[in-house]
């Protein structure tokens, strides 16, 4: 019998992978994890716990704040700083999530870490590698937010509710009577509740808003900003000012501390270098490769060449432009159904 411990959140999707591996005949047990810097409240603590609870199953905090503090929130608030726009659970996924949890599992003798992410995985004998796929919902498919995952954690990985889609997973929740089955889906930076990223970083990361220029491509100023951090690639709201079309952010220069505005059209870009590459289905990428890619979760993927740079960075040139690539986010590559790899976009 498989010990199996599951990463749980308190939500729907990793309490219905708990049900689905005790059905397995899985030994199962809960853990969730203290990540938050103001630990007051906690519900998804309690939520979680009260969902063990309904499964008959046993249940841990793991505390690691400190490490969720140096290996996320600081990082979150120093890519700003490099005018850059991160996405948080990419750094969680690595250090915390698949890093430090998955080592804690195996030392409770777990034989594999569970967790409610729509993706799956797959051994490949041919080539001796694990792959990741994406999940059966592609509405929900979360293979994009898993592309740093190495081939230790993967084989140590398993995603029940990848072979479900949504509606699917909750009607099995509650069946099954558990209280959480139609809760709703978080939509938040789960260290920023409220969705007022710019006061966190004031708040916890010292930050500050340095004033400066908008300007448009020919370097002339259209107005003042309120600081790099209140802005994003694609932005269009909130920037305060008049023009006889709309504006939007095309970039930002941390070293001139100006904010590029200009056209929709200027949006479009159909080349991007990525760094910080991590490969799965592929042991390293040695030539041009067709893939698909997409530039943010929320896209559909797009046809691309992807091709090997020095210094261990890949350039990648879509057959479409695509708009408003974002530095700091992820590009992350396929072939068909499964992840090739993926990596950091820095122009």
């Amino acid at each position: 019998m498989a010990r199996v411990c599951v990463a749980m959140s308190g939500g729907v999707d990793s309490t219905g992978a708990a049900l689905l591996l005790l059905r397995q005949g899985c030994d199962v047990f809960g853990v969730t994890l203290r990540l938050r810097p103001d630990c007051s409240g906690e519900p998804e603590i309690d939520d979680a716990r009260a969902a063990a609870a309904a499964l008959g199953i046993p249940h841990a905090v793991l505390d690691l704040r400190a490490l969720f503090r140096t290996e996320v929130i600081d990082r979150f608030v120093s890519e700003y700083a490099r005018g850059r726009t991160p996405n948080p659970c990419l750094y969680c996924n690595r250090a915390v999530k698949f890093g430090a949890l998955l080592d804690w599992a195996l030392e409770q003798g777990a034989d594999a870490l569970a967790t409610g992410h729509y993706a799956n995985t797959a051994y490949d004998g041919a080539s001796g590698r694990w792959r990741l796929l994406r999940g059966l919902d592609r509405r929900k498919d979360q293979s994009y937010f898993l592309y740093q995952l190495t081939q230790r954690q993967l084989a140590h990985l398993l995603l029940p509710v990848g072979r479900y889609e949504k509606p699917a997973l909750r009607a099995l929740a509650a069946e099954a009577g558990l209280a959480n089955a139609h809760r709703a889906d978080s939509q938040d930076i789960c260290f920023i509740p409220e969705g007022d990223y710019v006061s966190f970083l004031r708040r916890h990361g010292g930050a500050e808003l340095v004033p400066g220029d908008f300007v448009d491509r020919e370097g002339r100023v259209l107005g003042r900003h309120r600081g790099l951090p209140c802005y994003t690639t694609g932005q269009r709201k909130g920037l305060g000012v008049s023009a006889d079309a709309p504006l939007y952010v095309l970039g930002k220069d941390p070293a001139a501390n100006t904010v590029t505005l200009g056209p929709d059209s200027a949006l479009y870009t159909r080349e991007l270098t990525a760094e910080q590459l991590n490969w799965i289905s592929i042991p390293a990428l040695e030539g041009p490769m067709a893939v698909t890619a997409k530039t943010r979760h929320s896209q559909r993927e797009a046809a691309a060449v992807a091709e090997p740079l020095p210094e261990g960075r890949v350039r990648v040139v879509f057959r479409e432009p695509q708009r408003a690539v974002t530095p700091g986010q992820a590009v992350v590559f396929y072939d068909g159904g499964t992840v090739v790899g993926g990596g950091t976009i820095v122009s």
